[in-house]
């Protein structure tokens, strides 16, 4: 598994993720890496995902480094495209006038004028002495550009695997072009996979009419607040002074929340939608003046009654990104080829950022993979 940068004019790079072998994950841009690894050889084939649905495809041509980390770039080739013409078109020949009288040309020399023939008897010889062709083809080549071009001794097998390339970070001026032709400032983003076998691809979106969603979305919210007020009562400070006693603790107040993403899949295709939330918190100063906004992280799928139930939360903000790590989602992928998805994070910690991927099993978030910073 892969994850493909793409720019607004189709260029792309593609980072590795995991490599599964015999049922195990393996970081895929350490694993063989001698002195390539084995996940961005040249011609290595990914197809990209969105949600299931097949976006097109990506061959590595340029495997490399950047900052210390391996990834490719490679030609993209959009889904339902045609691929490029990769060879040169023949050129028209000019045909001759056949009815034009022959003309007989010897290298740079002018033509001799024509003169009668002389009729002379032949010697017996002649019959059997071999014709020999005139050297005058080798004097003119014909220009084919479509002609193979043959070269001497055997390719070296060891060459293509040594060519690797350092690769430069973009200029601010061309991320801000980019941002600018994109209208964000990220490339896409698009998971893929490269496997000989596997089953049929299929979407992993869950169709839900606006007013089910908008239903979704105000539990998922409430489910959210119900989590970040319980937190708020086992970390709060003590109080100072003696203690009063009280049999009801004060209830945190409501959160109100800004950016808020929801994402709703059918993972096993058995109509059991599994929900993925993300927002910031929106604290207002009046209430307190230090407080800086959380990101957090919901997952949820409903039970039998149809209520929501909680499967992973997870809470940050840029002063504890060394305790939590901010959880984003990339997709929903299929990691292993059961056929089932899984969510793809990237977790981005104050020592850098990870992909991890997990399996939404009954009651929690079951890690598959989780990478090194």
């Amino acid at each position: 598994m892969g994850l493909i940068q793409l720019t607004a004019n189709g260029k792309g790079r593609l980072i590795p993720v995991a490599i599964m072998v015999d049922d195990k994950f393996y970081d895929a841009g350490s694993y063989k890496a001698s002195p390539i690894p084995m996940a961005l050889d040249f011609g290595v084939v990914y197809e990209a995902f969105r949600t299931g649905t097949s976006q097109g495809m990506f061959t590595i041509t340029q495997p490399g480094q950047l900052l210390h980390s391996w990834i490719a770039e490679g030609t993209w080739l959009a889904a339902g495209a045609k691929p490029p013409q990769t060879h040169k078109k023949a050129e028209i020949p000019v045909l001759e006038d056949k009815d034009a009288p022959p003309k007989l040309h010897r290298g740079d020399k002018p033509a001799a004028p024509p003169t009668a023939p002389t009729p002379a008897p032949k010697p017996p010889e002649a019959a059997a002495t071999p014709a020999v062709a005139a050297p005058v083809a080798a004097e003119q080549p014909i220009e084919d550009p479509n002609r193979p071009v043959l070269r001497r001794g055997k390719p070296d097998p060891k060459a293509r695997a040594e060519r690797m390339k350092t690769f430069d970070e973009p200029a601010p001026a061309a991320r801000s072009a980019s941002a600018k032709d994109t209208g964000s400032s990220l490339a896409q983003m698009i998971p893929a996979i490269s496997d000989a076998g596997g089953p049929d691809p299929r979407p992993y979106t869950f169709d839900l009419k606006p007013a089910e969603e908008a239903s979704y979305r105000s539990k998922m919210l409430e489910l959210a607040n119900t989590e970040l007020r319980a937190r708020a009562k086992t970390q709060s400070p003590p109080a100072v002074g003696p203690a009063r006693p009280s049999r009801n603790a004060p209830t945190p107040p409501k959160v109100s929340f800004d950016e808020v993403r929801l994402h709703i899949f059918d993972l096993s295709n058995s109509n059991e939608p599994v929900l993925v939330l993300s927002a910031r918190t929106h604290v207002a100063k009046t209430v307190d003046a230090n407080a800086v906004p959380e990101e957090i992280t919901l997952v949820a799928r409903t039970n039998l009654e149809g209520e929501l139930h909680k499967l992973f939360f997870a809470q940050t903000d840029p002063r504890h990104l060394e305790i939590y790590p901010h959880m984003e989602l990339i997709d929903a992928v299929d990691a292993d080829g059961d056929g089932r998805g899984d969510l793809l994070f990237r977790r981005t910690s104050d020592s850098g950022s990870s992909y991890a991927i997990y399996r939404a099993t009954a009651d929690q978030l079951w890690p598959l993979f989780e990478g090194t910073p």
